[in-house]
């Protein structure tokens, strides 16, 4: 069986004071005088007491408690997002609880266990959101904030990339290269930043004449594995591709140095999105567009500590952030490609 946890009740008679005593020690109230406090910390230190934070929530009505959903965990930006997230809320005494949906699975999925919890807020990095699951925190006073997706909903605090930059931004780079046959393969056709991405590359394009081959299938190393497989199929490979994010640009090129490429161009240019540690790597030294995700985080707390504080203005609001292209040899001597 095993061992309860030590109460306030066993450290207040170890110690020989009251049970409120003790609870006064631990909310730091001055008037507790040293000799007795000192009791009472030596006592919780020989039974291993730690205060139970349950009458904290109920008395203040706020569990320092921030939730985190994603669907995208196997994506080194999210993770990377994530841990960055936990190191911040906690500087400012709080903590993360993570909820990951599959699939095509929405927020409506795990907001039974999110209000059982009773967090304080939402930080949401999935890409879709229903009006039925807003409104649920809206009307609880949840404030909901949606990571990396830019979304236009009342009630609600949504900061991204600017997502269309980094498709012209994409498209400009590898033109000015020298690209004459330029695809962009892209994560699910309805993601808002999977659309904006190609909205921005196709527009760019077609100011220079080119009109790009549009691909899409899933923000995954599989689903650039696929987009791959099918570009081999065409007649003449494109030389200049933009990856909606580093994930697809991987399997990309890990699929054309796995099978001979008989329609190779003489120099393959490809561009990739998110800027993972992996597009550094040597096989790899990926040319990428670089989210700031650290003025995007900075963002997001900004919006929690005047939650905390109660000096939070707006009930919504919409924050664009500026992304910034990494440039290595990916788009400068090109990619290699055995040939049939």
């Amino acid at each position: 069986m095993r061992k309860r946890y030590a109460s306030s009740t066993d450290v207040a008679n170890l110690a020989g004071v009251s049970q409120s005593t003790v609870s006064r020690c631990f909310r730091g109230d001055t008037k507790v005088s040293p000799e007795v406090k000192a009791r009472v910390i030596a006592a919780a230190k020989k039974l291993a007491y730690r205060p139970n934070l349950l009458p904290r929530i109920m008395l203040t009505e706020q569990s320092r408690i921030v939730a985190f959903v994603t669907g995208g965990l196997h994506n080194p930006f999210y993770s990377r997002v994530l841990e960055e997230f936990i190191i911040r809320l906690q500087d400012i005494g709080c903590q993360v609880m993570a909820f990951h949906v599959n699939g095509d699975d929405t927020l409506d999925a795990v907001a039974p266990k999110l209000s059982g919890y009773r967090v304080d807020a939402i930080v949401s990095a999935l890409s879709v959101l229903t009006d039925a699951a807003l409104e649920q925190f809206t009307t609880l006073g949840v404030p909901l904030i949606s990571f990396n997706t830019h979304l236009q909903k009342k009630g609600l605090y949504s900061i991204s990339s600017d997502n269309f930059l980094a498709g012209q931004l994409a498209a400009r780079h590898l033109l000015e290269q020298g690209g004459k046959r330029v695809a962009f393969l892209g994560g699910p056709a309805n993601n808002p930043a999977n659309i904006d991405r190609c909205r921005g590359f196709t527009e760019e394009s077609r100011k220079h004449g080119k009109i790009p081959v549009i691909l899409n299938d899933e923000f995954s190393f599989a689903g650039g594995v696929r987009q791959a497989l099918q570009l081999l199929e065409m007649p003449a490979l494109p030389d200049a591709i933009f990856c909606a994010d580093d994930l697809i640009a991987i399997g990309l090129i890990d699929t054309f140095w796995r099978t001979p490429v008989k329609n190779a161009p003489d120099v393959l240019r490809i561009i990739g999105c998110d800027d993972i540690p992996q597009s550094a790597w040597a096989p790899y030294d990926l040319t990428t567009i670089q989210q700031d995700e650290n003025v995007m985080i900075d963002r997001a707390i900004s919006i929690l500590e005047s939650m905390y504080a109660d000096t939070l203005e707006e009930e919504e609001g919409q924050y664009i952030v500026k992304c910034n292209m990494v440039l290595r040899s990916s788009t400068n001597t090109g990619v290699y490609i055995p040939s049939q």
